[in-house]
C-alpha cells in the first residue's frame, strides 16, 4: 500500500471544484494545509467569503475525495477565509483605504424596503463572521440611525470622522449628526460634497464589504459614488409588482452603465403568510422579480416576506436577522446576504483589484 503523504491528498484534491468558480481548489490556493496523523486526514479549506453559501458542498466534496485514498479512515475539513477585492468599476477611481468591496443597495423608487434590506444583508454578513461596514448614504431620509441606532456614537479624532458601532458593524449617517425632525434641505452640490466627505474622511478601518444604502432613484448622490470610488457591486431592491419593476430597471442599467456589475436583485414584500391559517397571499403579485432576473441575466437573491417582526424590528433598532434570528425571514435575508457575497467573490477572482500608486507632486 503506498504511503499516505500530503501530496498524494493534494492530487486527490486537484479535480474538486470551487462551484461558484468552477476552477480546481488545489490550483486557487484554496487548500491551505493538510496535516496526516496515522489514518487521519485534516484539510484546511480558505474560502473566498466567511458567508460562503456552499460551504457544506465544499466540505462533502473534500471529503469523500480524501477518503477515497487507500489508508484513510477518518477526514476533517476545517475552514478559514480571506476575503479578495474586487476591481470592478470604472478603473481610474481610487479606492477607499482599508475597504476590499463597496456594496450599493439601490432601487429605481421609494418604499420598496431598501434600508430594510441594506440593514439586514449588513448585519447578516458580520454575523457570518465578516468585518462590514454601512454607510447611509440616503441623505435626505437618513433611517440607519432609527433603523439601527448606535451602541458608539460616531465621533471626531484628528478631523477625521469615527463611524459608530451597532450589531458589530461601523454605521455613518447623516441622521447622527443633524436634528432628526429638521429636513436637509440642500441642492445637489452639496449634497455631493456630503457624499465625498463620507467617503474620504471617515476612517472606516478594514473592511471586507462597505454597505452602501443609496436613496431611491439614479440622481445626484448615485452619479457622485460612481465618479468617486470603484463600486465593487450593487443590489437592486424592489417588489414584485410592475410599477416598481419598472423603476428596478432603470437603477440595473444605470450600473451597468458605469461598469459595475450587478450582484443580483431582492425582491422584498414579496409574500405574506397569514399567522393563523397559514395562507400565503401575494398581496403585491409574484413572480416579478424573477423575470427581470432572467431577462437581464442577473441573479435572484432571496424573496423576503412581509412580516411585521420587520417593522417592530426597524422601529426598535433591532434588525430582525438580530431580534428573531430563527424566523424564515432572516433566514431569507442571511441565505440573501451570503448569495452576493458569492457572487462578489466571483467578482474578485474574475477581475482582482491591481494596487494603484498615487504619484505625489514634487515640492
Amino acid at each position: 500500500m503506498s504511503e499516505l503523504t500530503r501530496e498524494r491528498v493534494l492530487e486527490a484534491l486537484r479535480p474538486v471544484q470551487d462551484p461558484e468558480l468552477h476552477r480546481s481548489l488545489v490550483d486557487l490556493g484554496m487548500i491551505k494545509e493538510v496535516t496526516i496523523e496515522g489514518a487521519s486526514v485534516r484539510v484546511q479549506v480558505e474560502l473566498t467569503t466567511p458567508a460562503c453559501p456552499l460551504r457544506e458542498r465544499i466540505r462533502e466534496d473534500v471529503e469523500r475525495a480524501v477518503r477515497a485514498l487507500p489508508g484513510v479512515q477518518t477526514v476533517e475539513v476545517g475552514f478559514s477565509s480571506r476575503v479578495r477585492a474586487a476591481g470592478t468599476g470604472l478603473p481610474d477611481r481610487q479606492p477607499i483605504p482599508g475597504v476590499k468591496n463597496t456594496i450599493a443597495v439601490a432601487s429605481g423608487k421609494g418604499g420598496v424596503g431598501k434600508s430594510t434590506v441594506a440593514v439586514n444583508l449588513a448585519v447578516a454578513l458580520a454575523q457570518e463572521g465578516a468585518t462590514v461596514g454601512l454607510l447611509d448614504a440616503d441623505v435626505y431620509g437618513p433611517s440607519i440611525p432609527l433603523m439601527l441606532g448606535a451602541e458608539e456614537q460616531p465621533g471626531l479624532v484628528d478631523n477625521k470622522i469615527i463611524p459608530g458601532r451597532a450589531y458589530g458593524i461601523a454605521v455613518m449617517s447623516v441622521g447622527y449628526i443633524l436634528d432628526p425632525e429638521k429636513a436637509l434641505i440642500w441642492r445637489g452640490p452639496l449634497v455631493s460634497q456630503l457624499i465625498r466627505q463620507f467617503l474620504s474622511d471617515v476612517q472606516w478601518g478594514d473592511l471586507d464589504y462597505l454597505v452602501i444604502d443609496l436613496p431611491p432613484g439614479t440622481g445626484d448622490v448615485q452619479l457622485t459614488l460612481v465618479q468617486t470610488i470603484p463600486l465593487s457591486g450593487a443590489i437592486i431592491v424592489t417588489t414584485p409588482q410592475d410599477v416598481a419593476l419598472a423603476d428596478a430597471i432603470k437603477g440595473l442599467q444605470m450600473f451597468r452603465e458605469v461598469k459595475t456589475p450587478v450582484l443580483g436583485i431582492v425582491e422584498n414584500m414579496s409574500y405574506f403568510v397569514c399567522p393563523h391559517c397559514g395562507h400565503v397571499a401575494e398581496i403585491f403579485g409574484s413572480g416579478g422579480g424573477e423575470r427581470v432576473a432572467n431577462k437581464y441575466g442577473v441573479p435572484l437573491l432571496g424573496q423576503i416576506p412581509i412580516d411585521p417582526a420587520v417593522r417592530e424590528g426597524g422601529d426598535r433598532g433591532v434588525p430582525v436577522v438580530v431580534g428573531q434570528p430563527g424566523s424564515s425571514t432572516a433566514q431569507a435575508f442571511r441565505e440573501a446576504a451570503r448569495q452576493a457575497a458569492a457572487r462578489l467573490s466571483v467578482e474578485a477572482m474574475k477581475k482582482p483589484r491591481k494596487p494603484m500608486m498615487m504619484l505625489q507632486p514634487k515640492r
